[in-house]
């Protein structure tokens, strides 16, 4: 019998439904809201109305596209944290309340764990190879930073993790920096692409162990630009593709020097890249030298699977509905990595 789970994802500001039916997609629908780029950055009360008005037709249409009624639902999985509680409070109540009128189990994920899991969804018609445990992999999203050693599904060890900034944060203040619009990330991963990345040089921190940290690195990019800026106004406009990708090159570098120095002391024969700034093709360039080096394999989810979607909740809940750890309607949201 086909087991389909139901995923429900609200951390952010994405509103996303999907139907999988074991690790398979069936259905992956994600409203995006735009209202945030005026304010450079997520506005909490704007992100949690909005999905107040894109939830219910965003879970209609993954239901529809994925050909299942609502009573072939085998269990509903949704994101209980890490996030914004305002946007997470509304996908997690209407999970509650959809999960109990169906009279089926209810699955808390935790949102870092899904990015991690998004690597084993499959697609119809296209077999996917998948990590084998245990395996070491970096987590890099606009909110986190994680390198971990992932002994099971639900057995993830953090071997570092970012004592400040994010590296997504980095890549957004970044582009903040240079008047870029918002989402920075994806822009300064496509300036760079036509810039040269040693055009100029910036420190990063060498913290010991295999800890990150990211905002000595953008304080020393503000301070840089305004200071070219006081001897040439245009400094930004004549050197916009370069600054790109040296401060691009900088993010990379702090991330794949850990990843290098935990691979040297590492069984893992796999190596996986996770979250949102895994779409970074700088990053998964440089990871896949990483890879090839050190004689791994890498595993990185495709560019639609590595920001925020409900596919990898409903496969995090997958299988946690396999070992039938289900929650109940108390399980409160939570908006920090839990350690």
């Amino acid at each position: 019998m086909s087991v389909y789970i139901l995923g429900i994802e609200s951390s952010c500001d994405d509103t996303s439904a999907a139907v999988i039916e074991g690790t398979t997609i069936l259905s992956n629908v994600i409203a995006s809201q735009k209202v945030h780029a005026e304010y450079g950055g997520v506005v909490p009360e704007l992100a949690s109305r909005a999905h107040q008005q894109n939830i219910i037709p965003v879970i209609d249409t993954a239901l529809k596209r994925a050909k299942i009624n609502k009573n072939q639902i085998s269990a509903i999985a949704y994101t209980n944290g890490p996030g914004l509680l305002g946007s997470l409070l509304v996908g997690s109540s209407f999970a509650k309340a959809m999960a109990y009128s169906l009279e089926i189990p209810l699955i808390e994920v935790d949102h870092l764990q899904a990015h991690v899991l998004a690597n084993f969804l499959e697609k119809k018609e296209e077999p996917k190879e998948k990590p084998s445990f245990p395996f070491l992999c970096l987590t890099v999203s606009g909110g986190h930073t994680l390198l971990l050693q992932v002994n099971d599904y639900f057995d993830m060890q953090v071997l570092g993790r970012t004592i400040d900034d994010a590296a997504g944060e980095a890549f957004d203040k970044s582009a903040k920096i240079l008047s870029l619009p918002y989402p920075g990330g994806p822009v300064i991963d496509k300036l760079a692409q036509e810039g040269n990345p040693d055009k100029f040089s910036f420190s990063i921190a060498h913290l010991p162990g295999l800890d990150y940290s990211f905002s000595g690195l953008k304080t020393s990019f503000l301070y840089f630009v305004r200071d070219h800026l006081k001897e040439n106004p245009q400094f930004i406009e004549e050197n916009l593709a370069d600054l790109a990708a040296s401060i691009q090159k900088a993010i990379i570098k702090s991330l794949t020097d850990k990843v290098e120095k935990a691979l040297k002391n590492s069984r893992c024969k796999d190596l996986v890249l996770a979250g949102g700034v895994s779409a970074n093709s700088g990053l998964r360039k440089a990871m896949q030298k990483i890879a090839m080096k050190h004689h791994r394999n890498l595993f990185v989810p495709s560019i639609d699977l590595t920001t925020d979607n409900a596919a990898m909740i409903a496969v995090c809940g997958y299988f946690k509905y396999l070992k039938k750890d289900f929650s109940t309607i108390y399980a409160a949201p939570y908006s920090a990595v839990k350690r």
